[in-house]
């Protein structure tokens, strides 16, 4: 990273088309060896509480307080406003108290909305910042924000980018402070760039690694096409390394593309049986997951913790509960209850 300016890669919503037409690869033996899930009955008010969104972008339409970074505009905040507090009004009423935020590629390497975010909402968000790993002391700037409840730093990574971090200095530097200070490198990548970052993984065994979006496998092709059942595998590939974690999120462009998500179940099904429960984490990526699909579908908040906690039969109770909340406070929030 360079420039402030991110790739539109950096949300869903704007990336061409949206982001909708990506995700989730799976295999046809699989889909045809799953059953269309019925529901359980979802556990009561006590067990399924104090959840954890383990991914949301957050910002604000005053841009004169909190600028945006060179090239963007006030109208590329698509919805024009979703902020801290319109955040927590969507999530709490759904059992959700605790969120973690991604720094949105509108502000660039300026993490200030989203630290302020937190400082006026503690203890209730954890942060993903974006740092330029090519500046001079990324591993002293690492260090400040983590004193300011930051616990991961989000990489861009398609293919070329993640293939040119083994000869940078600063990417060096940033994965040795990711192991030295328990922090994540939390990456938006394409499936093609799962090879160089198992490179990455296998030279810096102790630094942890979040896998966002289930990789956005199938962007190209849908669920059932040989390049997807290729990219699971290499997904899958990746749980021999037990410091990698995998975001279960961004439903609405998974798939079908529609509530509620059943289509959805054999891809968890297969990395629940990799990973482990304890390695997977659930993650709405709002607001994108609360807005209107390309043809009316109605996604929803409501839809997106439904497909996990009231669905997917073959999770047992404490698998859910791994899923919605104990896996995002293991890596995000120190594990504090």
């Amino acid at each position: 990273m360079t420039t402030n300016k991110q790739p539109a890669t950096g949300n869903f919503w704007m990336h061409t088309l949206s982001r909708r037409h990506w995700l989730a690869g799976t295999a046809s033996a699989a889909l045809a060896s799953l059953a269309t899930p019925a529901p359980v009955a979802a556990a009561d008010d006590d067990t399924f509480t104090d959840l954890v969104d383990a991914h949301v972008h957050v910002w604000t339409p005053d841009t004169a307080k909190y600028p945006l970074a060179a090239g963007f505009t006030p109208a590329d905040l698509q919805p024009p406003s979703f902020t801290a507090e319109e955040l927590l009004a969507l999530c709490r009423p759904q059992g959700v108290s605790r969120v973690v935020l991604i720094q949105m590629s509108f502000y660039g390497f300026d993490n200030a909305y989203m630290l302020d975010c937190m400082r006026r909402h503690a203890p209730a968000f954890s942060g993903v910042a974006i740092v330029d790993h090519d500046a001079p002391g990324v591993q002293e700037t690492m260090r400040t924000l983590k004193a300011d409840g930051v616990r991961g730093f989000r990489l861009y990574a398609d293919a070329k980018k993640a293939a040119a971090w083994r000869d940078s200095a600063g990417m060096k530097a940033m994965w040795t402070e990711g192991a030295d200070s328990n922090l994540a490198m939390c990456l938006l990548a394409d499936p093609d760039a799962l090879a160089p970052i198992g490179a990455m993984i296998e030279r810096f065994p102790r630094t942890p690694v979040v896998i966002d979006h289930f990789a956005r496998i199938g962007m190209k092709g849908g669920l059932d096409t040989p390049d997807a059942r290729r990219d699971l595998d290499a997904l899958v590939a990746l749980a021999d390394h037990p410091q990698v974690t995998v975001k279960v999120s961004a439903y609405y462009a998974l798939g079908a593309k529609k509530p509620p998500y059943d289509d959805l179940a054999p891809l968890v099904r297969r990395l629940r049986d990799a990973y482990g429960a304890g390695r997977l984490m659930w993650a709405t990526d709002c607001p994108y997951q609360v807005q209107p699909g390309l043809n009316g579908e109605a996604h929803s908040y409501a839809a997106s913790l439904g497909l996990v906690r009231d669905r997917l039969d073959f999770l047992s109770r404490e698998e859910r509960l791994d899923i919605l909340r104990n896996t995002a406070r293991r890596v995000f929030f120190d594990g504090k209850a």
